[in-house]
């Protein structure tokens, strides 16, 4: 009989699934807070049930000899050393869509908060105060309500603002135009969205395009009176440039769920009176609480006796009978799905996978799911395979599935072309012996590339003098070019190149390589070869 621990405070009721689905079960939930006591006891399970106070280091993931499963009841999993657990071949879940209406319930309180400063006028009025005068608040209907991340959550936060009568302006790159007309948002960009708003509130992981998206220069750019939420990641916001606008009156208010340290015993915005503070209470809400208790027992108990995976961060949803054959090609959907989305900045708004040969016979769901996981992950840090492709059809992206038989020299390839706005996009791959995925065509160009995990990716009109350029700038600027791949379509034709690095490719001399006119475009790339 597997056996489980839960080590953070769950419903009764998922104790109660593993119990009933076969799998025994130890209920501790103070243990995750004593990491010494939890590291002696980790390798007597099989699986482990938390929430946001156990901590799963590379220490403990050791230490977990029997280990298979980790399911982490919510949609967060920053407590989860995932590498650590993908080379241990141990499986992390999560419950991405259980608790997205108590978050967005939660923004949406807190822009009720501050439009008629409740929790001030509530502390005045208790101590005896009367201060009507004092209070004087703005009504929301009419008003523009910005949101920045306009997937699960934040389309959920837009619905409601429409509901209640406000303009609302959306940022997202993903948000194609028929999914803004359905929502009954404008879609805007982001310095757009910063000059319109009265209201803005945050809806996006925290990622390196996001992080500190809302800083001094940002402020700057928006409405004198603007009052902003955040609800989303501790990190979206400089907090100390929060304080100073708050301080000089440029921002009229602030509702903050999260922090970038947390706990948050001590901030920078504690008290002032025009900020309303919460403890990460996003999700906190018991019927939150239940719903995602109940779906990560459900997953880990099906895992641990059928085998079957669901909501899986760092493995395909496939049976064990598909996974010898299927996953090597799954590794190559998100390569290339990652390729395609670190390339592309404009909003998508057609997807086509092509199935080829051999794998036009396998489980192209799964490949399919994993194309588009890699694909969005650049901008949606927390995807996985089972979210991908609710993602994409909320943000009004088509996706086309096409299988043939064999139609050249590679037994089966998967070829992905991605549609925006301005231009298409193809590349395509396969997978040889060894099982490592391998570019054979970017671009219309043919080629035999295998994935490095720093690249460099260059496009230029085909003429003498590039591989020279390219050498010569890195090696000016210390950059050990590992090995190097070209193509071309024909002479004088389109070229590629792609450079294979020891490590991230610095940005001052990206921005140099690019600068040059005989460059077209030149991108960095980033690839998570552990796990191939």
């Amino acid at each position: 009989m597997p056996r489980v621990l839960v080590s953070d405070k769950l419903s009764t009721t998922a104790v109660q699934i593993f119990k009933d689905r076969g799998v025994e079960v130890d209920y501790l939930p103070d243990l995750g807070k004593d990491k010494e006591k939890l590291l002696e006891v980790i390798s007597q399970y099989d699986g482990l049930a938390i929430r946001s106070a156990t901590k799963v280091t590379e220490k403990l993931i050791n230490a977990a000899t029997n280990l298979r499963v980790i399911g982490r009841a919510g949609i967060g999993v920053d407590n989860v050393d995932i590498p650590a657990a993908s080379r241990k071949g141990i499986i992390v879940m999560n419950t991405p869509f259980g608790n997205s209406i108590t978050t967005a319930e939660h923004a949406v309180a807190m822009i009720f908060a501050l439009a008629r400063q409740i929790p001030e006028a509530n502390a005045s009025t208790h101590a005896g105060k009367w201060e009507k005068n004092r209070f004087m608040g703005v009504e929301i209907t009419g008003k523009t309500l910005g949101v920045i991340g306009c997937g699960n959550i934040g389309s959920i936060v837009a619905t409601r603002g429409v509901g209640l009568k406000m303009h609302v302006v959306a940022f997202d790159p993903f948000l194609s135009d028929s999914r803004a007309e359905e929502l009954g948002v404008d879609k805007v960009e982001l310095d757009e969205l910063f000059a319109r708003a009265d209201f803005i509130t945050l809806h996006t992981p925290l990622t390196d395009k996001t992080r500190n998206i809302i800083d001094a220069a940002a402020i700057a750019k928006m409405k004198n009176g603007v009052r902003i939420i955040n609800c989303a990641r501790g990190g979206l916001i400089v907090e100390a440039d929060l304080v100073a606008a708050l301080k000089s009156g440029k921002v009229a208010g602030v509702g903050v769920d999260v922090f970038e340290v947390e706990p948050a015993e001590q901030n920078t915005l504690f008290g002032m009176e025009n900020v309303v503070a919460t403890p990460h209470l996003g999700a906190s809400t018991a019927e939150a609480q239940e719903n995602v208790a109940l779906q990560v027992a459900e997953q880990m108990a099906d895992y641990l006796i059928k085998g079957a995976v669901s909501n899986a961060i760092n493995m395909p949803s496939i049976t064990a009978e598909e996974a010898p054959r299927l996953k090597p090609f799954v590794k190559l959907a998100e390569v290339l799905g990652a390729f395609v989305g670190q390339v592309t900045e404009d909003p998508i708004k057609e997807v086509e996978i092509l199935f080829d040969g051999s794998t036009a016979t396998m489980n192209t769901r799964a490949l399919i799911s994993a194309t588009l996981a890699g694909l969005i992950r650049p901008q949606v840090a927390d995807v996985n395979m089972v979210s991908a492709p609710i993602m994409v059809k909320e943000r009004g992206i088509i996706v086309a599935e096409v299988k043939r038989d064999k139609s050249g020299v590679f037994d089966g390839y998967i070829k992905l072309t991605v549609t925006t706005e301005h231009k298409t996009r193809s590349i395509a791959g396969t997978c040889f012996s060894d099982g490592k995925p391998r570019f054979i065509q970017i671009k219309g160009i043919n080629l035999d590339a295998e994935v490095g995990q720093h690249m460099l990716y260059t496009t230029n009109a085909d003429a003498p003098g590039i591989i020279g350029l390219l050498g010569t700038v890195c090696g000016e600027n210390g950059v050990n070019i590992a090995n190097f791949q070209l193509g071309r379509n024909r002479p004088g034709g389109d070229a590629i190149a792609l450079l294979y690095l020891d490590a991230p490719f610095p940005e001052n001399v990206l921005e140099q390589i690019k600068a040059h006119k005989s460059i077209d475009s030149a991108k960095r790339l980033q690839f998570d070869i552990n796990a191939m």
